[in-house]
């Protein structure tokens, strides 16, 4: 199991800020998520993002924005085997304008991503809710679509990216204007399936 409370802090949490006009070829900025050492789910700690620390990742499709990712190499941990594993996520809009935007978990393996576009994830409007986001991630591509990969001649598949995911996050997909104000989250917890 893997289980971010944030009760000291965002735990390696980041937002994404893709620069493709900044610099010649692109260039990955990550911005690392604020933290609230109470507010949260049971008053607890909690993270939270906006617009200022987003931008619209062009070289996804549809085009996408990763509000809140991790990368396992952040936290000096190995990738993870998130076949099957159960993920449960509370996830809060403040003043959110999200247009027709739904959000999604993704997972990342070196040069693919996936999202779960079949299974979009509720977001509460100006408190947290009752019960968490709750999804098995299951390895069912009528429910997945691949969003980006490096090379398209050498795609990985979805067990391939779930069975090796190095990253993962929460996503912002099918927006006519880029999203704008204060998305929060809390309780973050994968229960991996026993190899």
């Amino acid at each position: 199991m893997t289980t971010n409370h944030f009760d000291k802090g965002p735990q390696g949490w980041c937002s994404y800020d893709y620069h493709w006009s900044v610099v010649s070829g692109g260039e990955n900025v990550f911005i690392l998520s604020n933290w609230a050492a109470s507010g949260g789910v049971r008053d607890s700690g909690y993270i939270w993002t906006d617009e200022s620390r987003w931008s619209a990742d062009t070289p996804e499709s549809p085009v996408s924005v990763l509000p809140f990712l991790l990368y396992r190499s952040w936290v000096d941990a190995d990738p993870l085997d998130l076949r099957g594993a159960r993920l449960s996520v509370y996830l809060r809009g403040d003043d959110l304008q999200l247009g027709d935007a739904q959000c999604y978990f993704w997972a990342h393996s070196p040069s693919c991503r996936w999202h779960m576009g079949g299974r979009p994830f509720s977001i509460s409007d100006g408190r947290w809710a009752d019960t968490p986001n709750e999804v098995a991630l299951d390895v069912d591509g009528s429910v997945w679509y691949r969003s980006w990969s490096l090379d398209s001649s050498h795609e990985r598949s979805l067990e391939e990216v779930l069975s090796d995911t190095h990253s993962f996050g929460i996503s912002l997909v099918g927006f006519g204007q880029e999203p704008r104000g204060k998305l929060s989250m809390d309780e973050f917890r994968l229960d991996i399936r026993a190899g």
